[in-house]
């Protein structure tokens, strides 16, 4: 791996860790169903655009478009709109680190249901990331989490896994970035339907609102899934995910330095242990491929 794939993988992992410390600031203001659904439009529309200028086209293939509406329900309304709900009573380093369990998840999915092989040390992954969860589950547990909250993120990281093992290779053919844009829009629909029967619009306007709403739509909604594209081309899929791996630290130190969230010395070592399995299980893949 050359050093601009390395610092835009590091980019890329800073990026989608620093949008669950933005997205808790957006909840404590305005209501979370109507932020996501306006975020992912204007995301969306910029992201079409984006890939019209670029050339690509809107007639996908038919797994183009199973992988439009799947991951625009499960990922961007599902996943991301539950978890939006939930970092109204959940700190957003907790959100940020049962995300990062997705990996892991998906890992366990193929190798128990699509008996997928991960080898030794993918199988030792798994275990230390259930174990890094559960050390600390155990001690959120015991300092009174809300616990819906915790179902709503628990739900979406799992949606998120059905979205990545239902569409496995169904986003090939080209016309990525079109793709991910119009998942946007499809997710943006299914979110302001769900919030304007839900939701009553009522916005606690500020600056600080204005600044991670702005950062939210233009760095992790669009810049990251740029340099993520960008990074798959150059390296491959199963490399460019070895970079997940530093989610789980990431979400917990930007949203203590930016919004002072308390790290327990449990905290640090399951986000580790976590780390050490999302890792073992990447590097599994990466054998195996």
């Amino acid at each position: 791996m050359d050093l601009r794939a390395l610092g835009m993988g590091l980019a890329f992992a800073v990026m989608w860790s620093s949008a669950f410390t933005s997205a808790r600031i957006i909840v404590a203001a305005a209501p979370p169903l109507t932020a996501l659904s306006l975020r992912f439009l204007i995301s969306g529309l910029l992201g079409v655009l984006i890939a019209l200028a670029l050339g690509q086209s809107w007639r996908l293939t038919r797994g183009q478009w199973r992988a439009t509406i799947v991951f625009g329900i499960c990922q961007n309304a599902l996943y991301l709109g539950l978890n939006f709900v939930a970092m109204q009573t959940i700190e957003a380093g907790l959100a940020a680190i049962i995300a990062s369990t997705m990996p892991l998840l998906v890992g366990l999915a193929g190798w128990l249901i699509f008996s997928e092989r991960i080898g030794l040390i993918g199988q030792l992954g798994l275990v230390a990331g259930v174990i890094g969860v559960t050390i600390i589950m155990g001690a959120r547990l015991q300092g009174g989490v809300d616990l819906y909250g915790l179902s709503l993120c628990v739900v979406g990281v799992i949606a998120l896994t059905f979205a990545t093992l239902a569409v496995r290779g169904a986003t090939s053919g080209g016309n990525f970035l079109m793709v991910v844009g119009l998942q946007m829009l499809v997710g943006s629909a299914a979110l302001g339907i769900v919030a304007s029967v839900v939701e009553t619009v009522e916005i606690d306007w500020s600056w600080t609102l204005v600044a991670a709403f702005a950062y939210t739509t233009l760095v992790p909604g669009l810049a990251a899934t740029l340099v993520w594209f960008w990074l798959v081309n150059r390296i491959g899929a199963t490399k460019a995910a070895t970079f997940h791996f530093l989610n789980p630290f990431l979400g917990v130190a930007i949203a203590a330095l930016i919004l002072s969230e308390t790290l327990s010395a449990q905290d640090l070592i399951g986000v580790a242990v976590i780390m050490g399995g999302i890792l073992a299980v990447q590097l599994s893949r990466q054998r195996r491929v």
